[in-house]
């Protein structure tokens, strides 16, 4: 039987979230990066109205760093991991209530360019844990490189899913098959490239997001330097044709640099929780007017901004880190 993956707005019994421990990883940032984390996992558990969140550190030591950053009702879980990307080296839970089951993917570290030990293990470690069936999947998927509207509708970009790092033998139409084998997609909408500096070769969770059935929220450059400017007009112009979507604006930080280089920095990967939708901030002036943006998309939920400049050092931010079961 085919189930959809459902969409994240769909109630959750809980969510992982990657807790960092590889100081090598975070340019000198690791504490901040640590911080960062904590306070997204604190928004989500928000004081027990929220979801449960489980917190998953790589082993004891971290488990104390983490205890004391945490609010008390915040899970740990103690699990050997590599990255924090729990969104890409994660299970993916498809169908609802008594019929889910944990999609296991493969994972080859975006493309064999982070190779890191305990990321090809997570996955099946977190399925595990659940109680649901595990399903290994014989094809590798970011779950950061889907997004869906639990109608069976999907979007993705062509520079992730057709990259010959991932999947060389399967062409666009292998694709789309096994998206639906897999998580229930139905109708496919394929963008184009991702950000300018996105080391996941342009997952679609930084680009474009469903905030509804039929619904796409796709940002809007900020400025005249916008590295995404085109990024942003190409991902428009292709959701317009595909046709039967509602497009969204949303706001964009506009350029946003670490060491020197352009950062995949992003209001896309927020995080859409029970009670709270998390919004990366990058202490730039579109900061506020993308909270407030998510919050009129979500009135039932409260959108709150948590600082992300330390976790975008690691290369990725909130929704990359994280990953919910369904209810």
């Amino acid at each position: 039987m085919t189930l959809r993956m459902p969409a994240e707005w769909a109630p959750h019994d809980a969510v992982w979230i990657g807790f960092p421990h590889m100081a090598e990883e975070w340019s000198g940032r690791i504490d901040a990066a640590r911080r960062d984390v904590a306070a997204f996992a604190n928004a989500v558990h928000d004081g027990g109205r929220g979801e449960e969140v489980r917190l998953v550190v790589n082993d004891e030591e971290q488990a104390e760093i983490a205890a004391k950053l945490v609010d008390p009702g915040v899970s740990i879980l103690v699990q050997p991991l590599g990255d924090i990307w729990l969104r890409d080296t994660g299970p993916i839970i498809a169908g609802t209530g008594a019929a889910r089951r944990a999609r296991n993917f493969r994972f080859n570290w975006w493309g064999e360019k982070f190779i890191m030990p305990g990321d090809q293990e997570i996955g099946g470690a977190l399925a595990a844990t659940t109680g649901f069936p595990v399903d290994d999947q014989d094809w590798v998927l970011e779950g950061g490189g889907v997004d869906v509207d639990g109608t069976g509708l999907c979007v993705t970009t062509e520079e992730c899913l057709l990259n010959l790092n991932r999947n060389p033998l399967l062409t666009r139409e292998d694709i789309a098959v096994r998206l639906h084998q897999s998580l229930g997609v139905e109708r496919l909408l394929w963008l184009g490239n991702g950000l300018v500096g996105d080391h996941t070769d342009g997952h679609v969770d930084n680009l474009a997001r469903f905030v509804g059935e039929g619904r796409l929220a796709i940002p809007v450059a900020a400025g005249d330097d916008d590295p995404n400017a085109p990024v942003y007009t190409d991902a428009r112009a292709r959701a317009e044709a595909f046709g039967g979507i509602e497009i969204v604006d949303l706001p964009s930080p506009g350029r946003v640099e670490m060491g020197g280089e352009i950062a995949a920095a992003s209001y896309m990967n927020f995080y859409i929780g029970n009670s709270t939708v998390v919004v990366p901030a990058y202490g730039v002036a579109n900061d506020r007017a993308a909270v407030d943006a998510l919050a009129a998309l979500f009135p039932g939920r409260r959108a709150v901004g948590v600082p992300a400049l330390g976790i975008i050092a690691g290369g990725g931010s909130f929704h990359c880190s994280s990953q919910q079961l369904p209810s």
